[in-house]
C-alpha cells in the first residue's frame, strides 16, 4: 500500500485531501499542530517550521510515496501596519515548511525512483492582494520552489506540481465579512466558491499514473477567477 503524507491534514482542505486519498486506497499520514479526528490514519503533531522536528518525525515515518504540502496560515494586514512577526510566521509556515518537508522526504523518493509531490499555492501568489503581502509572497515562493524541484528530480521519475486554489469554502473563509465574500463571488465567472473536495479530486489525479507526464505546473482551481 502506497503511503501519502499530508501536512495540515487535520481540518479544512487538508482533511478533505486525506479523506479522498484514504478512499483511493492510500495509507494516510497526517502532520498537524492541531487535533485530528479522522479515523484509520496515522497522526503526528509536527511543527513544519522546525527543520529538526520535521527530520525527526520523517525518520519515524520512513519512506513515503506521496507528499502533499498543504499546511498554511494567513496573517492579513496592510504592509504599513504589518508586524515583523506576522511576516515571519506566514513565510515560516507557508514557504519554509514546504522546504523542510520536501527536504526530509525527497532523498527517499529519488532512491526509489518514484514519487509525487503536490504543493498548495494560491492564486494570491499569482496576482497579489491588498493586505496579503506576506501570504502572497509565501505562495509565490511555493510556485517558484515547485518549478525548481520539478527540474531537479524529473530524471528520477519524481514529479512536483502546485495547485493554486481560488476562493474555497472552508471554515476559514466562512468567517470572512459578507461584503468580502460577495466581492469574491462577483469576480468568479462560475459564480460560486470551490469546495475542498474539488481540490482533493485534482490532487487525486495529479498523484495518479494518469498524470505521470505532468510536472512543474501550477494549476489554478478558481472557477475562472484568474485567466
Amino acid at each position: 500500500m502506497k503511503v501519502a503524507l499530508i501536512t495540515g491534514g487535520a481540518r479544512g482542505i487538508g482533511k478533505a485531501i486525506a479523506e479522498r486519498l484514504k478512499n483511493d486506497g492510500f495509507k494516510i499520514v497526517i502532520w498537524d499542530v492541531g487535533e485530528c479526528e479522522l479515523k484509520d490514519v496515522s497522526f503526528m503533531k509536527v511543527d513544519v517550521t522546525s527543520f529538526s522536528d520535521v527530520k525527526k518525525a520523517a525518520k519515524k515515518v520512513g519512506d513515503i510515496d506521496i507528499l502533499i504540502n498543504n499546511a498554511g496560515i494567513s496573517r492579513d494586514q496592510l504592509l504599513l501596519r504589518m508586524k515583523e512577526g506576522d511576516w515571519d510566521k506566514v513565510i515560516s509556515v507557508n514557504l519554509k515548511g514546504v522546504f523542510n518537508c520536501t527536504h526530509a522526504f525527497l532523498h527517499g523518493m529519488i532512491k526509489k525512483r518514484c514519487g509525487r509531490i503536490v504543493n498548495l499555492a494560491s492564486i494570491i501568489g499569482l496576482i497579489g492582494n491588498k493586505g496579503q503581502s506576506n501570504y502572497s509572497a509565501s505562495k509565490a515562493g511555493v510556485i517558484g520552489f515547485t518549478k525548481s524541484i520539478a527540474r531537479e528530480v524529473a530524471s528520477r521519475n519524481v514529479t512536483c506540481n502546485a495547485i493554486a486554489p481560488g476562493y474555497i469554502a472552508t471554515e476559514m473563509t466562512v468567517k470572512l465579512p459578507n461584503e468580502v465574500k460577495e466581492a469574491y463571488l462577483k469576480s468568479i465567472p462560475l459564480g460560486r466558491a470551490g469546495t475542498p473536495e474539488e481540490v482533493a479530486s485534482l490532487i487525486s489525479f495529479l498523484i495518479s499514473d494518469k498524470a505521470s507526464y505532468i510536472t512543474g505546473q501550477t494549476i489554478n482551481l478558481d472557477g475562472g477567477m484568474v485567466m
